[in-house]
């Protein structure tokens, strides 16, 4: 009898010991798996628009240059082409030109102003010449050039033409047809004859030269002109 309850005590300690470590790893796979409805948590992502987001690009405006001032100084030469002719017969005093530069403008190793900017100008004076005396005078100057679509004021000295002068037998012309009316006048009617002919042959001399006794100036389209600055001409460019 006592036999028996020895050996049923064992066995009963044995099926303990056996249902122990079954439960074991269930436990621990329970305690392992996520819980029921939880949502699995989500990886770490960068923000949309920060540089680390995936795709993202970034764009920037190219920096805008560095401007540094470029001094022409006065008294330096400006030579232009007219874009129109000017004459004495047709322009006067205040009347507008365009020109283009010729040469370009450069300072101290930098290029101020290109070749071929626009230039605009005036007339300062427009005077033909008188009957059988003096020249036809025509002046420009001017007063402003354009820089990369900015119109810049400058002050120039004047450049211009003179007519050709008279010659000699315009002028001996008058006195000729006078003393040839007197010469006729004369032998006609005597002294009085002499002097009405003078007068008629000087009045015929006169008329003939005044058809021819006035002379223009010109300055044609495309003639190249020189100007001084009167004043510096300051113009920012690029460094």
């Amino acid at each position: 009898m006592r036999a028996e309850l020895v050996i049923l005590t064992g066995l009963s300690l044995l099926l303990l010991g056996c249902g122990s470590k079954g439960t074991e790893p269930a436990q621990s796979a329970a305690a392992s798996a996520p819980e029921a409805g939880r949502p699995d948590p989500m990886p770490a992502t960068a923000q949309p628009g920060s540089a680390e987001a995936p795709g993202a690009t970034q764009t920037s405006d190219p920096p805008a240059p560095e401007m540094v001032e470029v001094v022409i100084p006065k008294g330096t030469a400006l030579r232009v082409r007219t874009v129109q002719a000017l004459s004495t017969a047709s322009n006067g005093a205040g009347d507008r030109f365009e020109a283009v530069l010729v040469s370009p403008l450069v300072q101290g190793g930098r290029m101020a102003v290109p070749r071929g900017a626009a230039v605009s100008g005036h007339v300062t004076e427009a005077r033909p010449s008188g009957r059988l005396r003096g020249r036809g005078q025509l002046s420009v100057t001017l007063d402003s050039i354009e820089v990369d679509g900015r119109r810049h004021t400058i002050e120039t000295g004047s450049a211009g033409r003179v007519s050709e002068a008279h010659k000699k037998r315009n002028v001996a012309f008058i006195g000729g047809g006078a003393g040839l009316g007197a010469l006729i006048g004369g032998i006609v009617g005597g002294g009085k004859g002499a002097a009405i002919g003078a007068g008629a042959g000087a009045g015929a001399g006169t008329a003939g030269a005044a058809a021819t006794g006035v002379k223009h100036a010109r300055i044609g389209s495309e003639s190249v002109l020189s100007f001084k600055l009167r004043e510096p001409l300051r113009i920012m460019v690029p460094e």
